[in-house]
């Protein structure tokens, strides 16, 4: 699994990479996760884009995984662990 962390903005954004479904994280500039989500392979950047201006965040951080099923599952783990202010509680 391939990780990759940019400044989350367009400009960072489309430098991710888009061949293989990933789990993404939008952080604060101290690190903390605020949202968790997934993207399928050929919409990652464009999915993480719907979030420019709704969700704070200083950087993105993907993690590339070989299956939608694979981040979906790991996406509910994150967030059911670490409960990031913007994902909906109770998901």
């Amino acid at each position: 699994m391939r990780t990759k962390k940019v400044k989350f903005n367009k400009t960072g954004i489309e430098q991710l990479p888009n061949n293989k479904p990933v789990v993404y994280k939008i952080e604060s500039p101290g690190g903390k996760n605020n949202y968790t989500g997934v993207a399928k392979r050929g919409r990652v950047q464009e999915r993480i884009e719907e979030h420019l201006g709704d969700i704070p965040g200083s950087s993105v951080r993907v993690e590339q995984v070989n299956t939608i099923k694979e981040a979906i599952a790991k996406e509910q783990r994150i967030i059911q662990r670490v409960r990031p202010k913007y994902n909906e509680q109770g998901r």
